[in-house]
């Protein structure tokens, strides 16, 4: 945590703060290692301070070795105070895209004579470290060995809840915390909707399934999707599969070091576009993970924000039509210096299942 810490407290001067509190759940474990869900971060110059109460004292302890840990009453508001007031800072940098109004005002009355200034952090996470990669490594694997499994599951009579229940029944077993976000299952016509939650419907021969899901180890986070026809595919789902894989196999070859978001997602919409399919892929190619499921950089047609080595990303193409259905690849990469290296292993071709 020492060298974060570093890379933490080398941003102060520029923004003109003797300090920073840190309540980004999120960013709270990436500069502490503490896993706990109330706590607060004091980081100044020379000062690294945990406040939380009396549930996770020991475990911010265990967990947070560098810092002092400071056990608030009440109000964590007036151990922040004491804390601040002590070192006599009076420009303390907060999240604000992480605090409410009301949090803002509980804190301002509790904090008086010391100007807030809104600073944000998340960039710090964009390159993962060694130990970072190996946490997303193991959570695609969990993912890949899942999709793998649920496939001999799958059949003509099932619904999409069942589908969902059993890839995350098997990602728990395989050792996943929790799922990584609500799993997607669409099938049929209702493949057309990205973010399709799982149904009643009961899926059927002929149906394209689309499935979106991810693990979690150790507070990171993998995202996959594979979309499978239910028996053999027609003529214009081969079509619209192959055109996917096309544009998301160009997104990844476009993806390195130096590029811009919108760069890297012009590549691959160019694809789907020509194929005369533009319409129907209406959002961005990708996003990075890490501790949260969507983090900074995107890839999208907006996206300024440039790719970095050891920046993981995905690469998620879709076409979805309405009344018809719709199909999705999505692969986790991360930045290397001559390109990208592909975390998911499982197969990109389309899938036929036994009916």
């Amino acid at each position: 945590m020492s060298a974060r810490l570093q890379r933490l407290r080398a941003e102060l001067p520029a923004h003109g703060l003797d300090g920073v509190i840190i309540s980004k759940p999120e960013n709270r474990r990436y500069f502490s290692g503490f896993t706990g869900s109330a706590g607060m971060l004091w980081i100044s110059g020379c000062d690294a301070k945990l406040l939380t109460d009396f549930r996770y004292i020991e475990q911010a302890t265990a967990q947070a070795p560098g810092y002092e840990i400071r056990r608030h009453g009440s109000s964590i508001y007036a151990a922040l105070d004491e804390v601040i007031k002590t070192g006599k800072h009076v420009r303390v940098g907060f999240e604000s895209d992480a605090v409410t109004v009301d949090i803002f005002q509980q804190l301002c009355k509790s904090v008086p004579d010391v100007q807030f200034t809104s600073l944000k952090l998340d960039h710090l996470r964009q390159q993962k470290d060694e130990a970072e990669l190996a946490c997303i490594r193991e959570a695609v694997r969990i993912a890949d060995k899942a999709f793998t499994q649920v496939l001999t599951y799958i059949h003509s009579g099932m619904r999409e809840y069942d589908v969902a229940v059993e890839l995350e029944y098997i990602m728990r077993k395989l050792g996943s915390e929790k799922p990584a976000f609500d799993t997607i299952v669409a099938s049929g016509k209702r493949g057309a909707l990205p973010h399709g939650q799982p149904s009643d419907k009961v899926l059927s021969a002929g149906d394209m399934i689309t499935m979106d899901f991810g693990a979690v180890y150790q507070g990171y986070h993998s995202d996959m999707t594979r979309t499978v026809v239910l028996g053999k595919a027609s003529a214009r789902q081969k079509e619209i599969y192959e055109t996917v894989l096309a544009a998301q196999l160009t997104g990844v070859a476009s993806v390195r070091p130096g590029r811009s978001g919108k760069e890297v997602d012009a590549q691959s919409r160019r694809v789907i576009e020509q194929a005369g399919f533009g319409d129907y892929f209406g959002h961005g190619l990708g996003h990075s993970v890490g501790l949260v499921i969507h983090e900074e950089p995107r890839l999208s047609p907006y996206s300024e924000s440039i790719l970095r080595e050891n920046t993981v990303v995905t690469v998620e193409p879709g076409i979805y039509i309405p009344d018809w259905g719709g199909v999705r690849i999505e692969d986790m990469v991360v930045v290397t210096p001559a390109g990208c290296e592909i975390l998911t292993a499982s197969s990109k071709q389309l899938i036929e299942l036994d009916v």
